[in-house]
Protein backbone atom coordinates (compact mmCIF):
# COMPACT_ATOMS: atom_id res chain seq x y z
CA UNK A 1 0.00 0.00 0.00
CA UNK A 2 0.99 3.57 -0.54
CA UNK A 3 3.45 4.80 2.03
CA UNK A 4 4.46 8.41 2.54
CA UNK A 5 6.68 10.44 4.80
CA UNK A 6 6.51 10.21 8.54
CA UNK A 7 6.49 13.18 10.85
CA UNK A 8 10.29 13.22 11.08
CA UNK A 9 10.64 13.47 7.33
CA UNK A 10 11.72 9.85 6.83
CA UNK A 11 10.10 7.40 4.51
CA UNK A 12 7.62 4.91 5.89
CA UNK A 13 7.92 1.32 4.80
CA UNK A 14 6.14 1.06 1.47
CA UNK A 15 4.13 -2.02 2.44
CA UNK A 16 2.45 -0.10 5.28
CA UNK A 17 3.01 -2.98 7.71
CA UNK A 18 4.98 -1.37 10.53
CA UNK A 19 3.40 -0.45 13.85
CA UNK A 20 4.01 3.21 13.04
CA UNK A 21 1.61 2.95 10.11
CA UNK A 22 -1.19 1.88 12.43
CA UNK A 23 -0.41 3.39 15.84
CA UNK A 24 2.23 6.14 15.51
CA UNK A 25 0.87 8.19 18.41
CA UNK A 26 2.76 8.80 21.64
CA UNK A 27 0.35 6.72 23.74
CA UNK A 28 1.26 3.54 21.85
CA UNK A 29 5.06 3.78 21.74
CA UNK A 30 5.54 1.48 24.74
CA UNK A 31 3.57 -0.54 27.27
CA UNK A 32 4.27 2.08 29.91
CA UNK A 33 2.98 4.94 27.76
CA UNK A 34 -0.16 2.95 26.86
CA UNK A 35 -0.88 2.08 30.50
CA UNK A 36 -0.38 5.75 31.37
CA UNK A 37 -2.88 6.67 28.64
CA UNK A 38 -5.42 4.18 30.02
CA UNK A 39 -4.99 5.64 33.51
CA UNK A 40 -5.86 9.06 32.03
CA UNK A 41 -8.92 7.80 30.15
CA UNK A 42 -11.35 9.76 32.31
CA UNK A 43 -9.61 13.11 31.81
CA UNK A 44 -9.15 12.42 28.10
CA UNK A 45 -12.83 11.59 27.75
CA UNK A 46 -13.70 14.94 29.33
CA UNK A 47 -11.35 16.63 26.89
CA UNK A 48 -12.49 14.88 23.69
CA UNK A 49 -16.11 13.85 24.30
CA UNK A 50 -17.64 17.17 23.25
CA UNK A 51 -14.55 18.63 21.57
CA UNK A 52 -15.58 20.41 18.38
CA UNK A 53 -13.27 20.91 15.46
CA UNK A 54 -13.19 24.14 13.43
CA UNK A 55 -13.74 24.78 9.73
CA UNK A 56 -10.20 25.98 9.11
CA UNK A 57 -8.78 22.94 10.94
CA UNK A 58 -10.69 20.51 8.72
CA UNK A 59 -9.92 22.43 5.53
CA UNK A 60 -6.20 22.87 6.15
CA UNK A 61 -4.44 21.17 9.07
CA UNK A 62 -6.45 17.92 9.08
CA UNK A 63 -6.56 17.61 5.30
CA UNK A 64 -2.81 18.27 5.16
CA UNK A 65 -2.14 14.99 7.01
CA UNK A 66 -2.76 13.10 3.76
CA UNK A 67 0.63 14.30 2.42
CA UNK A 68 -0.84 15.00 -1.03
CA UNK A 69 -4.05 16.72 -2.13
CA UNK A 70 -6.76 15.05 -4.16
CA UNK A 71 -7.18 16.47 -7.65
CA UNK A 72 -9.99 18.98 -8.12
CA UNK A 73 -11.34 17.68 -11.41
CA UNK A 74 -15.10 17.32 -10.88
CA UNK A 75 -17.78 19.80 -11.92
CA UNK A 76 -21.56 19.99 -11.52
CA UNK A 77 -22.10 17.67 -14.50
CA UNK A 78 -20.00 14.95 -12.83
CA UNK A 79 -21.83 15.39 -9.51
CA UNK A 80 -25.25 15.08 -11.18
CA UNK A 81 -24.26 11.79 -12.80
CA UNK A 82 -22.63 10.54 -9.61
CA UNK A 83 -25.81 11.45 -7.72
CA UNK A 84 -28.04 9.54 -10.13
CA UNK A 85 -25.62 6.59 -10.29
CA UNK A 86 -25.26 6.38 -6.50
CA UNK A 87 -28.99 6.38 -5.77
CA UNK A 88 -30.68 4.63 -8.71
CA UNK A 89 -29.64 1.01 -8.26
CA UNK A 90 -31.96 -1.97 -8.08
CA UNK A 91 -34.18 -0.38 -5.40
CA UNK A 92 -36.79 0.82 -7.89
CA UNK A 93 -37.08 -2.75 -9.26
CA UNK A 94 -37.54 -4.32 -5.80
CA UNK A 95 -39.12 -1.93 -3.31
CA UNK A 96 -41.93 -0.71 -5.59
CA UNK A 97 -43.68 -4.10 -5.58
CA UNK A 98 -43.92 -4.43 -1.81
CA UNK A 99 -44.95 -0.79 -1.33
CA UNK A 100 -47.66 -0.83 -3.99
CA UNK A 101 -49.20 -4.26 -3.34
CA UNK A 102 -49.09 -4.39 0.46
CA UNK A 103 -49.50 -0.76 1.48
CA UNK A 104 -50.28 2.16 -0.85
CA UNK A 105 -51.83 0.68 -3.99
CA UNK A 106 -51.80 3.07 -6.99
CA UNK A 107 -50.95 5.86 -4.53
CA UNK A 108 -47.39 4.50 -4.60
CA UNK A 109 -46.72 7.52 -6.82
CA UNK A 110 -47.61 9.80 -3.90
CA UNK A 111 -45.51 7.66 -1.58
CA UNK A 112 -42.49 8.08 -3.85
CA UNK A 113 -43.09 11.82 -3.92
CA UNK A 114 -43.34 12.05 -0.11
CA UNK A 115 -40.21 9.98 0.50
CA UNK A 116 -38.43 11.91 -2.25
CA UNK A 117 -39.22 15.26 -0.66
CA UNK A 118 -38.01 13.87 2.69
CA UNK A 119 -34.74 12.85 1.04
CA UNK A 120 -34.52 16.28 -0.62
CA UNK A 121 -34.63 17.97 2.81
CA UNK A 122 -31.59 15.92 3.83
CA UNK A 123 -29.89 16.76 0.53
CA UNK A 124 -30.35 20.48 1.26
CA UNK A 125 -28.69 20.09 4.68
CA UNK A 126 -25.82 18.09 3.19
CA UNK A 127 -25.38 20.65 0.42
CA UNK A 128 -24.81 23.58 2.78
CA UNK A 129 -22.26 21.62 4.76
CA UNK A 130 -20.55 20.29 1.63
CA UNK A 131 -20.19 23.80 0.18
CA UNK A 132 -18.82 25.21 3.44
CA UNK A 133 -16.65 22.16 4.24
CA UNK A 134 -15.61 20.54 0.93
CA UNK A 135 -13.52 17.74 2.43
CA UNK A 136 -13.52 13.96 2.04
CA UNK A 137 -15.12 13.16 5.40
CA UNK A 138 -18.69 14.03 4.47
CA UNK A 139 -21.08 13.71 7.40
CA UNK A 140 -18.21 12.66 9.71
CA UNK A 141 -16.67 16.11 9.21
CA UNK A 142 -19.97 17.95 9.59
CA UNK A 143 -20.78 16.22 12.87
CA UNK A 144 -17.24 16.63 14.17
CA UNK A 145 -17.34 20.38 13.63
CA UNK A 146 -20.77 20.94 15.17
CA UNK A 147 -21.64 18.06 17.53
CA UNK A 148 -18.17 16.95 18.58
CA UNK A 149 -15.68 14.11 18.14
CA UNK A 150 -17.65 11.42 19.92
CA UNK A 151 -20.94 11.82 18.02
CA UNK A 152 -19.01 11.97 14.74
CA UNK A 153 -17.07 8.81 15.58
CA UNK A 154 -20.16 6.78 16.53
CA UNK A 155 -22.05 8.00 13.46
CA UNK A 156 -19.19 7.34 11.06
CA UNK A 157 -18.42 3.92 12.54
CA UNK A 158 -22.02 2.82 12.04
CA UNK A 159 -22.36 4.21 8.54
CA UNK A 160 -19.12 2.51 7.44
CA UNK A 161 -20.57 -0.79 8.68
CA UNK A 162 -23.69 -0.14 6.65
CA UNK A 163 -21.61 0.76 3.61
CA UNK A 164 -19.81 -2.60 3.86
CA UNK A 165 -23.07 -4.52 4.19
CA UNK A 166 -24.67 -2.56 1.34
CA UNK A 167 -21.62 -3.04 -0.90
CA UNK A 168 -21.55 -6.79 -0.26
CA UNK A 169 -25.33 -7.03 -0.83
CA UNK A 170 -25.18 -5.20 -4.16
CA UNK A 171 -22.21 -7.30 -5.29
CA UNK A 172 -24.09 -10.55 -4.60
CA UNK A 173 -27.23 -9.13 -6.24
CA UNK A 174 -25.06 -8.40 -9.29
CA UNK A 175 -24.42 -12.14 -9.58
CA UNK A 176 -28.15 -12.89 -9.20
CA UNK A 177 -29.17 -10.53 -12.00
CA UNK A 178 -26.36 -11.83 -14.23
CA UNK A 179 -27.75 -15.34 -13.73
CA UNK A 180 -31.20 -14.05 -14.71
CA UNK A 181 -29.81 -12.79 -18.02
CA UNK A 182 -28.63 -16.34 -18.80
CA UNK A 183 -31.81 -18.07 -17.50
CA UNK A 184 -29.99 -19.65 -14.56
CA UNK A 185 -30.68 -19.94 -10.88
CA UNK A 186 -28.47 -17.40 -9.03
CA UNK A 187 -26.79 -20.11 -6.93
CA UNK A 188 -25.71 -21.93 -10.09
CA UNK A 189 -23.21 -19.09 -10.57
CA UNK A 190 -21.82 -19.71 -7.07
CA UNK A 191 -19.75 -22.54 -5.56
CA UNK A 192 -21.31 -24.60 -2.81
CA UNK A 193 -19.06 -25.42 0.15
CA UNK A 194 -20.98 -28.08 2.08
CA UNK A 195 -18.64 -27.90 5.07
CA UNK A 196 -19.61 -24.27 5.72
CA UNK A 197 -22.78 -23.13 7.55
CA UNK A 198 -25.76 -22.83 5.18
CA UNK A 199 -25.89 -19.03 5.17
CA UNK A 200 -22.19 -18.88 4.25
CA UNK A 201 -21.86 -21.92 2.00
CA UNK A 202 -22.63 -20.41 -1.42
CA UNK A 203 -19.31 -18.79 -2.32
CA UNK A 204 -19.62 -15.94 -4.81
CA UNK A 205 -16.40 -15.28 -6.76
CA UNK A 206 -18.24 -13.05 -9.25
CA UNK A 207 -19.21 -10.64 -6.44
CA UNK A 208 -15.57 -10.46 -5.33
CA UNK A 209 -14.25 -9.96 -8.88
CA UNK A 210 -16.78 -7.21 -9.65
CA UNK A 211 -15.84 -5.43 -6.41
CA UNK A 212 -12.13 -5.65 -7.27
CA UNK A 213 -12.70 -4.29 -10.79
CA UNK A 214 -14.65 -1.38 -9.35
CA UNK A 215 -11.78 -0.83 -6.88
CA UNK A 216 -9.25 -0.58 -9.72
CA UNK A 217 -11.44 2.00 -11.46
CA UNK A 218 -11.81 4.03 -8.26
CA UNK A 219 -8.07 3.95 -7.53
CA UNK A 220 -6.91 5.01 -10.99
CA UNK A 221 -8.72 8.34 -11.29
CA UNK A 222 -11.79 10.04 -9.87
CA UNK A 223 -12.40 11.74 -13.21
CA UNK A 224 -12.09 8.37 -14.97
CA UNK A 225 -14.56 6.92 -12.48
CA UNK A 226 -16.88 9.79 -13.32
CA UNK A 227 -16.72 9.02 -17.05
CA UNK A 228 -17.42 5.33 -16.42
CA UNK A 229 -20.29 6.21 -14.09
CA UNK A 230 -21.79 8.59 -16.66
CA UNK A 231 -21.76 5.97 -19.43
CA UNK A 232 -23.23 3.24 -17.21
CA UNK A 233 -25.89 5.60 -15.87
CA UNK A 234 -26.91 6.66 -19.39
CA UNK A 235 -27.42 2.98 -20.30
CA UNK A 236 -29.49 2.57 -17.13
CA UNK A 237 -31.63 5.59 -18.04
CA UNK A 238 -32.22 4.20 -21.53
CA UNK A 239 -33.60 1.04 -19.92
CA UNK A 240 -35.88 3.13 -17.73
CA UNK A 241 -37.00 5.08 -20.81
CA UNK A 242 -37.94 1.77 -22.43
CA UNK A 243 -40.08 0.89 -19.40
CA UNK A 244 -41.80 4.28 -19.54
CA UNK A 245 -42.59 3.97 -23.25
CA UNK A 246 -44.02 0.47 -22.81
CA UNK A 247 -46.16 1.70 -19.92
CA UNK A 248 -47.61 4.54 -21.95
CA UNK A 249 -48.40 2.33 -24.96
CA UNK A 250 -49.60 -0.81 -23.14
CA UNK A 251 -51.01 0.71 -19.94
CA UNK A 252 -54.59 0.89 -18.68
CA UNK A 253 -55.60 4.10 -16.79
CA UNK A 254 -58.41 2.17 -15.09
CA UNK A 255 -55.79 0.60 -12.79
CA UNK A 256 -55.71 3.90 -10.90
CA UNK A 257 -59.42 3.75 -10.00
CA UNK A 258 -59.02 2.53 -6.40
CA UNK A 259 -56.23 5.04 -5.75
CA UNK A 260 -55.48 4.64 -2.02
CA UNK A 261 -57.01 1.38 -0.76
CA UNK A 262 -55.33 1.64 2.66
CA UNK A 263 -55.73 5.38 3.14
CA UNK A 264 -53.15 7.82 4.40
CA UNK A 265 -51.58 5.26 6.73
CA UNK A 266 -50.86 2.94 3.81
CA UNK A 267 -49.34 5.82 1.83
CA UNK A 268 -47.07 6.83 4.71
CA UNK A 269 -46.07 3.25 5.45
CA UNK A 270 -45.09 2.82 1.81
CA UNK A 271 -43.15 6.11 1.97
CA UNK A 272 -41.08 4.78 4.87
CA UNK A 273 -40.17 1.71 2.78
CA UNK A 274 -39.47 3.66 -0.42
CA UNK A 275 -37.22 6.17 1.35
CA UNK A 276 -34.42 3.63 1.13
CA UNK A 277 -34.59 3.85 -2.67
CA UNK A 278 -33.21 7.40 -2.29
CA UNK A 279 -30.24 6.52 -0.09
CA UNK A 280 -26.73 6.99 -1.52
CA UNK A 281 -26.33 10.73 -2.02
CA UNK A 282 -24.44 11.03 1.27
CA UNK A 283 -21.53 9.19 -0.34
CA UNK A 284 -21.48 11.74 -3.18
CA UNK A 285 -20.98 14.50 -0.58
CA UNK A 286 -17.61 12.94 0.29
CA UNK A 287 -16.39 13.99 -3.19
CA UNK A 288 -16.52 17.67 -2.15
CA UNK A 289 -12.72 17.80 -1.81
CA UNK A 290 -12.38 16.99 -5.54
CA UNK A 291 -14.89 19.54 -6.87
CA UNK A 292 -13.52 22.53 -8.82
CA UNK A 293 -16.05 25.12 -7.69
CA UNK A 294 -17.92 23.87 -4.59
CA UNK A 295 -20.12 26.97 -4.26
CA UNK A 296 -21.62 26.38 -7.70
CA UNK A 297 -21.08 22.74 -8.61
CA UNK A 298 -22.22 21.03 -5.40
CA UNK A 299 -25.70 22.64 -5.11
CA UNK A 300 -26.41 22.09 -8.81
CA UNK A 301 -25.09 18.53 -8.70
CA UNK A 302 -26.65 17.25 -5.47
CA UNK A 303 -30.02 19.02 -5.67
CA UNK A 304 -30.31 18.59 -9.44
CA UNK A 305 -29.67 14.84 -9.30
CA UNK A 306 -32.21 14.34 -6.51
CA UNK A 307 -34.92 16.25 -8.41
CA UNK A 308 -34.28 14.09 -11.49
CA UNK A 309 -34.45 10.91 -9.38
CA UNK A 310 -37.73 11.94 -7.72
CA UNK A 311 -39.29 12.59 -11.14
CA UNK A 312 -38.08 9.28 -12.58
CA UNK A 313 -39.23 7.26 -9.57
CA UNK A 314 -42.72 8.79 -9.70
CA UNK A 315 -42.98 8.14 -13.46
CA UNK A 316 -41.72 4.56 -13.16
CA UNK A 317 -44.09 3.68 -10.31
CA UNK A 318 -47.01 5.17 -12.27
CA UNK A 319 -45.95 3.08 -15.28
CA UNK A 320 -45.99 -0.11 -13.21
CA UNK A 321 -49.56 0.61 -12.09
CA UNK A 322 -50.59 1.36 -15.71
CA UNK A 323 -49.24 -2.02 -16.82
CA UNK A 324 -50.73 -4.14 -14.01
CA UNK A 325 -53.33 -3.68 -11.24
CA UNK A 326 -51.66 -3.13 -7.88
CA UNK A 327 -53.17 -6.30 -6.33
CA UNK A 328 -51.53 -8.44 -9.04
CA UNK A 329 -48.04 -6.93 -8.73
CA UNK A 330 -45.37 -9.39 -7.68
CA UNK A 331 -43.54 -8.30 -4.54
CA UNK A 332 -40.13 -9.70 -5.51
CA UNK A 333 -39.95 -8.95 -9.25
CA UNK A 334 -42.66 -6.37 -9.99
CA UNK A 335 -41.47 -5.04 -13.36
CA UNK A 336 -40.32 -8.38 -14.79
CA UNK A 337 -43.61 -10.18 -14.09
CA UNK A 338 -45.66 -7.13 -15.11
CA UNK A 339 -44.07 -7.32 -18.56
CA UNK A 340 -44.78 -11.06 -18.68
CA UNK A 341 -48.44 -10.33 -17.87
CA UNK A 342 -48.77 -8.25 -21.05
CA UNK A 343 -46.93 -10.83 -23.20
CA UNK A 344 -43.44 -9.29 -23.16
CA UNK A 345 -41.44 -12.08 -21.52
CA UNK A 346 -38.27 -10.95 -23.29
CA UNK A 347 -38.47 -7.62 -21.44
CA UNK A 348 -37.13 -9.28 -18.28
CA UNK A 349 -33.72 -9.26 -19.93
CA UNK A 350 -33.97 -5.50 -20.42
CA UNK A 351 -34.94 -5.05 -16.77
CA UNK A 352 -32.08 -7.30 -15.63
CA UNK A 353 -29.63 -5.34 -17.79
CA UNK A 354 -30.88 -2.06 -16.30
CA UNK A 355 -30.55 -3.45 -12.80
CA UNK A 356 -26.99 -4.65 -13.55
CA UNK A 357 -25.95 -1.24 -14.82
CA UNK A 358 -27.62 0.46 -11.87
CA UNK A 359 -25.92 -1.82 -9.36
CA UNK A 360 -22.56 -1.24 -11.02
CA UNK A 361 -22.77 2.52 -10.52
CA UNK A 362 -24.04 2.03 -6.97
CA UNK A 363 -21.00 -0.17 -6.24
CA UNK A 364 -18.70 2.51 -7.63
CA UNK A 365 -20.32 5.30 -5.63
CA UNK A 366 -20.31 3.04 -2.56
CA UNK A 367 -16.56 2.39 -2.65
CA UNK A 368 -15.78 6.04 -3.46
CA UNK A 369 -17.82 7.14 -0.44
CA UNK A 370 -16.40 4.45 1.88
CA UNK A 371 -12.82 5.28 0.98
CA UNK A 372 -13.22 9.01 1.48
CA UNK A 373 -15.00 8.55 4.79
CA UNK A 374 -12.21 6.31 5.98
CA UNK A 375 -9.53 8.66 4.63
CA UNK A 376 -10.75 11.57 6.71
CA UNK A 377 -11.29 9.40 9.78
CA UNK A 378 -7.68 8.30 9.36
CA UNK A 379 -6.61 11.95 9.21
CA UNK A 380 -8.08 12.47 12.68
CA UNK A 381 -6.30 9.28 13.92
CA UNK A 382 -9.61 7.72 15.00
CA UNK A 383 -8.67 5.06 12.45
CA UNK A 384 -5.12 3.97 11.51
CA UNK A 385 -3.50 7.02 9.88
CA UNK A 386 -2.02 5.06 6.97
CA UNK A 387 -5.59 5.08 5.61
CA UNK A 388 -5.34 8.87 5.23
CA UNK A 389 -2.64 8.64 2.57
CA UNK A 390 -3.47 10.10 -0.84
CA UNK A 391 -1.49 8.52 -3.67
CA UNK A 392 1.02 10.96 -5.12
CA UNK A 393 0.48 9.80 -8.71
CA UNK A 394 -3.29 9.21 -8.95
CA UNK A 395 -4.23 11.67 -6.19
CA UNK A 396 -6.84 9.22 -4.93
CA UNK A 397 -7.05 7.53 -1.47
CA UNK A 398 -5.67 4.20 -2.64
CA UNK A 399 -5.02 2.69 0.80
CA UNK A 400 -8.56 3.28 2.08
CA UNK A 401 -10.07 2.16 -1.23
CA UNK A 402 -8.16 -1.14 -1.24
CA UNK A 403 -8.87 -1.89 2.43
CA UNK A 404 -12.61 -1.25 2.11
CA UNK A 405 -12.81 -3.25 -1.12
CA UNK A 406 -11.12 -6.23 0.52
CA UNK A 407 -13.61 -6.11 3.39
CA UNK A 408 -16.56 -5.80 0.96
CA UNK A 409 -15.25 -8.67 -1.15
CA UNK A 410 -14.70 -11.03 1.77
CA UNK A 411 -18.18 -10.35 3.19
CA UNK A 412 -19.81 -10.62 -0.26
CA UNK A 413 -17.90 -13.81 -1.11
CA UNK A 414 -19.18 -15.78 1.87
CA UNK A 415 -22.42 -14.22 3.16
CA UNK A 416 -25.87 -14.94 1.71
CA UNK A 417 -28.22 -12.15 0.63
CA UNK A 418 -30.71 -13.09 3.36
CA UNK A 419 -28.14 -12.49 6.09
CA UNK A 420 -26.93 -9.24 4.50
CA UNK A 421 -30.48 -7.92 4.05
CA UNK A 422 -31.15 -8.51 7.75
CA UNK A 423 -27.98 -6.62 8.71
CA UNK A 424 -28.99 -3.37 7.01
CA UNK A 425 -29.85 -1.03 9.86
CA UNK A 426 -31.21 2.37 10.67
CA UNK A 427 -27.82 4.10 10.59
CA UNK A 428 -28.48 6.12 7.44
CA UNK A 429 -31.60 7.67 8.94
CA UNK A 430 -29.72 8.40 12.15
CA UNK A 431 -26.93 10.19 10.25
CA UNK A 432 -29.44 12.23 8.24
CA UNK A 433 -31.14 13.27 11.47
CA UNK A 434 -27.86 14.24 13.12
CA UNK A 435 -26.74 16.28 10.10
CA UNK A 436 -30.00 18.25 10.21
CA UNK A 437 -29.48 18.83 13.93
CA UNK A 438 -25.86 19.83 13.31
CA UNK A 439 -27.00 22.42 10.77
CA UNK A 440 -29.27 24.04 13.36
CA UNK A 441 -26.35 24.16 15.80
CA UNK A 442 -24.12 25.63 13.10
CA UNK A 443 -26.54 28.43 12.30
CA UNK A 444 -27.43 29.35 15.89
CA UNK A 445 -24.31 28.70 17.94
CA UNK A 446 -20.74 29.99 17.57
CA UNK A 447 -18.38 29.37 20.48
CA UNK A 448 -17.20 32.59 22.10
CA UNK A 449 -19.80 34.68 20.28
CA UNK A 450 -23.24 33.29 21.19
CA UNK A 451 -24.46 34.64 24.53
CA UNK A 452 -25.24 32.22 27.34
CA UNK A 453 -28.89 33.28 27.15
CA UNK A 454 -29.17 32.40 23.46
CA UNK A 455 -27.23 29.19 24.04
CA UNK A 456 -29.65 28.09 26.76
CA UNK A 457 -32.68 28.92 24.63
CA UNK A 458 -31.14 27.01 21.72
CA UNK A 459 -30.65 23.94 23.92
CA UNK A 460 -34.25 24.17 25.18
CA UNK A 461 -35.77 24.46 21.71
CA UNK A 462 -33.58 21.68 20.31
CA UNK A 463 -34.62 19.38 23.15
CA UNK A 464 -38.27 20.13 22.41
CA UNK A 465 -37.77 19.49 18.69
CA UNK A 466 -35.99 16.20 19.43
CA UNK A 467 -38.50 15.09 22.06
CA UNK A 468 -41.61 15.94 20.04
CA UNK A 469 -40.19 14.26 16.90
CA UNK A 470 -39.41 11.06 18.80
CA UNK A 471 -42.83 11.11 20.50
CA UNK A 472 -44.60 11.49 17.14
CA UNK A 473 -42.62 8.60 15.70
CA UNK A 474 -43.29 6.34 18.69
CA UNK A 475 -47.02 7.14 18.59
CA UNK A 476 -47.04 6.15 14.92
CA UNK A 477 -45.02 2.98 15.55
CA UNK A 478 -47.33 1.61 18.23
CA UNK A 479 -50.16 1.75 15.70
CA UNK A 480 -52.52 4.25 17.27
CA UNK A 481 -55.12 5.39 14.75
CA UNK A 482 -56.37 8.31 16.81
CA UNK A 483 -55.27 11.91 16.46
CA UNK A 484 -54.88 12.89 20.13
CA UNK A 485 -51.18 12.04 20.32
CA UNK A 486 -50.38 14.02 17.16
CA UNK A 487 -52.46 16.94 18.48
CA UNK A 488 -49.93 17.19 21.31
CA UNK A 489 -46.60 16.31 19.69
CA UNK A 490 -46.90 18.16 16.37
CA UNK A 491 -47.81 21.55 17.95
CA UNK A 492 -44.85 21.18 20.36
CA UNK A 493 -42.54 20.66 17.36
CA UNK A 494 -44.09 23.66 15.60
CA UNK A 495 -43.86 25.96 18.65
CA UNK A 496 -40.26 24.88 19.36
CA UNK A 497 -39.20 25.56 15.77
CA UNK A 498 -41.06 28.88 15.79
CA UNK A 499 -39.41 29.80 19.08
CA UNK A 500 -36.00 29.02 17.63
CA UNK A 501 -36.82 31.20 14.65
CA UNK A 502 -38.06 34.18 16.66
CA UNK A 503 -36.22 34.08 19.98
CA UNK A 504 -32.66 32.94 19.14
CA UNK A 505 -30.37 35.15 17.12
CA UNK A 506 -28.81 33.45 14.11
CA UNK A 507 -25.08 33.33 14.82
CA UNK A 508 -23.65 32.33 11.44
CA UNK A 509 -24.68 32.97 7.86
CA UNK A 510 -23.46 30.66 5.08
CA UNK A 511 -20.77 32.26 2.92
CA UNK A 512 -21.63 30.72 -0.46
CA UNK A 513 -24.86 28.71 -0.36
CA UNK A 514 -27.31 28.08 2.42
CA UNK A 515 -30.47 26.11 3.14
CA UNK A 516 -33.51 28.38 2.79
CA UNK A 517 -36.17 28.77 5.49
CA UNK A 518 -33.92 27.96 8.44
CA UNK A 519 -34.83 26.64 11.01
CA UNK A 520 -37.97 25.20 9.39
CA UNK A 521 -36.43 22.95 6.75
CA UNK A 522 -33.66 21.44 8.93
CA UNK A 523 -36.16 20.93 11.74
CA UNK A 524 -38.58 19.24 9.33
CA UNK A 525 -35.74 17.09 7.99
CA UNK A 526 -34.92 15.91 11.51
CA UNK A 527 -38.56 15.18 12.32
CA UNK A 528 -39.27 13.25 9.11
CA UNK A 529 -36.11 11.14 9.39
CA UNK A 530 -36.97 10.23 12.98
CA UNK A 531 -40.52 9.45 11.85
CA UNK A 532 -39.23 6.99 9.23
CA UNK A 533 -36.93 5.43 11.85
CA UNK A 534 -40.07 4.28 13.63
CA UNK A 535 -40.80 1.92 10.74
CA UNK A 536 -37.44 0.14 11.09
CA UNK A 537 -37.75 -3.31 12.68
CA UNK A 538 -36.66 -3.89 16.27
CA UNK A 539 -33.87 -6.27 15.24
CA UNK A 540 -32.13 -3.38 13.49
CA UNK A 541 -32.03 -1.46 16.76
CA UNK A 542 -30.49 -4.50 18.46
CA UNK A 543 -27.82 -4.77 15.74
CA UNK A 544 -27.20 -1.04 16.00
CA UNK A 545 -26.69 -1.38 19.75
CA UNK A 546 -24.30 -4.33 19.43
CA UNK A 547 -22.16 -2.66 16.76
CA UNK A 548 -22.15 0.62 18.70
CA UNK A 549 -20.96 -1.25 21.78
CA UNK A 550 -18.03 -2.65 19.77
CA UNK A 551 -17.27 0.85 18.50
CA UNK A 552 -17.28 2.13 22.09
CA UNK A 553 -14.74 -0.49 23.12
CA UNK A 554 -12.45 0.48 20.26
CA UNK A 555 -12.93 4.15 21.12
CA UNK A 556 -12.06 3.77 24.80
CA UNK A 557 -8.99 1.57 24.23
CA UNK A 558 -7.64 2.96 20.92
CA UNK A 559 -9.39 5.82 19.12
CA UNK A 560 -9.71 8.13 22.14
CA UNK A 561 -6.00 8.07 22.91
CA UNK A 562 -4.89 8.24 19.27
CA UNK A 563 -7.12 11.23 18.51
CA UNK A 564 -6.15 12.90 21.81
CA UNK A 565 -2.45 12.67 20.93
CA UNK A 566 -3.08 13.87 17.38
CA UNK A 567 -5.14 16.84 18.59
CA UNK A 568 -2.49 17.69 21.21
CA UNK A 569 0.26 17.53 18.58
CA UNK A 570 -1.72 19.83 16.28
CA UNK A 571 -2.30 22.30 19.12
CA UNK A 572 1.39 22.26 20.07
CA UNK A 573 2.43 22.77 16.44
CA UNK A 574 -0.01 25.65 15.99
CA UNK A 575 1.14 27.29 19.24
CA UNK A 576 4.79 26.94 18.23
CA UNK A 577 4.09 28.44 14.82
CA UNK A 578 2.19 31.34 16.41
CA UNK A 579 5.01 31.97 18.87
CA UNK A 580 7.56 31.96 16.02
CA UNK A 581 5.49 34.48 14.09
CA UNK A 582 5.23 36.73 17.15
CA UNK A 583 8.97 36.52 17.73
CA UNK A 584 9.71 37.31 14.10
CA UNK A 585 7.27 40.21 14.24
CA UNK A 586 8.87 41.57 17.43
CA UNK A 587 12.36 41.25 16.00
CA UNK A 588 11.25 43.06 12.87
CA UNK A 589 9.80 45.94 14.90
CA UNK A 590 13.05 46.22 16.95
CA UNK A 591 15.05 46.25 13.73
CA UNK A 592 12.97 49.11 12.37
Amino acid sequence: MEGGENENGGKKRGCGCSKQDFLPEESFQSCRSYLNALCNTKSRLRDRLLARSADHMELHEIRGRSQHEMKKRLNWWDIIWFGIGAVMGSGIFVLTGEAARNHSGPAVVVSYLISGMTALLSVLCYTEFCVELPVAGGSFTYLRVELGDFVAYIGAGNILFEYVVAGASVARSWTSYLATLFNHDPNSFRFHASSFPEDYSHLDPIAAVVSLLICITACMSTKGSSRFNSIATIVHLLVLLFILIVGLTKGNPQHFSNFAPNGIRGILKASSILFFAYVGFDGVATLGEEVKNPGRDIPIGLIGSMLIIILLYCLLSATLILIQPYYQIDVNAPFTLAFQAIGLKWAKYIVALGALKGMTTVLLANILGQARYFTHIGRTHMAPPFLATVNEKTRTPVNATVVMTLVNSIVGFFTSLDVLANLLSLTTLLIFSLVALALLVRRYYVGGETTSSNRNKLILFLMLIIGSSIATAVYWAIGKNGWIGYAVTVPIWFIATLGLNLMVKEAKKPKLWGVPLVPWLPSASFATNVFIMASVDGASYVRFGIWTLLLLLYYVFIALHASYDAAKETTDTTSAATATCLEDGGASQLHH
